[in-house]
């Protein structure tokens, strides 16, 4: 995939974060709650100073020189990820990734927090935003790729 392509899905996404972090702000920081599907899924505005599920909660300096660092080292080991269809897959693991870290660092250095909304009020699962999705799924994407990459190995192995 072109960089300049690249760069304008990270753009993209990240664009996508930041315009519901606002329109969050905007509807529900007085602090109301939309029910989506009333009990179970909410809009729920909260101020997170920690990292998942609050852990690190005030540690805002640590927080962002370790997402710094995890950026620049995907961006780094970006290129040299393979062409192969895994390879390919790992790479869209990785722009969601680092577009979900952007989104959630832009909070951190701008405001001194994390803007969350998105409120699964049925199992009291901590709020969360569209950067944490991407982070997430992301993640899952590339331990996926990661576990197919060793099976793969494995037959290349067994062939030999």
């Amino acid at each position: 995939m072109d960089y300049i392509v690249i760069g304008l899905i990270i753009v993209g996404l990240v664009g996508v974060d930041q315009i519901t972090k606002v329109w969050a702000t905007n509807t529900l920081a007085d602090g109301r709650s939309i029910p989506i599907w009333d009990g179970v899924f909410h809009l729920q505005y909260v101020k997170n100073t920690g990292a998942a599920f609050g852990m690190l909660g005030g540690r805002q300096t640590f927080l962002i020189i370790i997402t710094t660092l995890i950026i620049i080292g995907m961006f780094i080991y970006y290129h040299k990820l393979p062409t192969t269809v895994l390879g390919k897959w790992t790479k869209i693991a990785f722009i969601m990734i680092i577009s979900g870290a952007i989104g959630n660092l832009i909070d951190r250095v701008f405001l001194n927090y994390v803007r969350d909304f998105l409120y699964f009020k049925l199992i009291n699962f901590p709020v969360f935003n569209v950067a944490d999705i991407l982070v997430v799924v992301g993640v899952g994407l590339l331990v996926v790729t990661m576990l197919l990459s060793e099976v793969e190995e494995e037959r290349r192995k067994e062939k030999a």
